[in-house]
């Protein structure tokens, strides 16, 4: 037991998917996991344990934001031992070819501070996926169907940013889409040698207005747990 999960030691796989919101980490185990157990539920941010196709998984949800994910990531590394991180999560597209209900694997992870930065000083790191979790996201795509499109996203430390500018040369520069965790995802996980992806299903798009109805939201992220859940465990 940590001090922000309260799971006991052997209750927590080696695989984790990390929704951001703890009801969803509720959705997605009873939907694609069996003989599920909630093993955390600590301040409200539900975790649960179960099999998938015959494989351990938890789905611990992690909070908005990386500094919140920060403390999971961290606790779930160094006291439970997870060996593979993959967010599950929402975004808003910043590309006019991204559409609404497109999911995003993203390659890499742009960010203007993280709770990594200060170990860096002056360099600017550049975190990215796990190579072999992003080939095995992309076959997996293609077995679902979803659109789906790769590269880099941008993760952001506010959630409403009024830097104008900023967000003008993201979509210059190529972003895919924007969202507030992976960057400290890749991070922690380059540093404790671990594998990490991000696998986005797209909510809202930030050039035209579009967004997915609140009762449509969990039937278009299975796509995004399918191909999470396929790319983790691939051959």
């Amino acid at each position: 037991m940590s001090t922000h999960i309260g799971a006991k030691p052997g209750e927590i796989a080696e695989t984790v998917l990390l929704p951001g919101d703890p009801y969803r980490a509720k959705w997605a185990a009873e939907t694609f996991l069996q003989d599920v157990t909630c093993i955390n539920e600590v301040r409200g941010m539900l975790g649960f344990t179960g099999t998938w196709n015959g494989h351990r998984v938890t789905i611990q949800g992690s909070g908005m934001g990386m500094p919140s994910l920060s403390i999971y990531v961290n606790e779930l590394i160094s006291e439970f031992n997870a060996q593979t991180l993959i967010r599950i999560g929402s975004c808003g597209a910043m590309q006019e070819h991204v559409a609404v209900r497109d999911v995003i694997i993203a390659m890499s992870a742009t960010s203007r501070n993280t709770p990594s930065s200060g170990i860096f000083k002056e360099l600017n790191f550049a975190p990215s996926a796990d190579w072999e979790l992003l080939q095995a996201a992309v076959k997996a795509a293609e077995n679902t169907g979803a659109t789906t499109h790769v590269g880099g996203i941008y993760s952001s430390d506010t959630f409403y940013d009024e830097r104008a500018d900023l967000f003008e040369q993201m979509v210059r520069h190529g972003i895919l889409g924007v969202e507030m965790e992976a960057a400290e995802l890749y991070t922690l996980a380059a540093r404790h040698k671990r594998r990490a992806l991000a696998v986005l299903t797209v909510s809202d798009h930030t050039l035209n207005g579009a967004s997915l109805p609140a009762d449509q939201r969990e039937r278009s992220f299975g796509d995004m747990v399918e191909i999470a859940l396929q790319a983790a465990f691939a051959a």
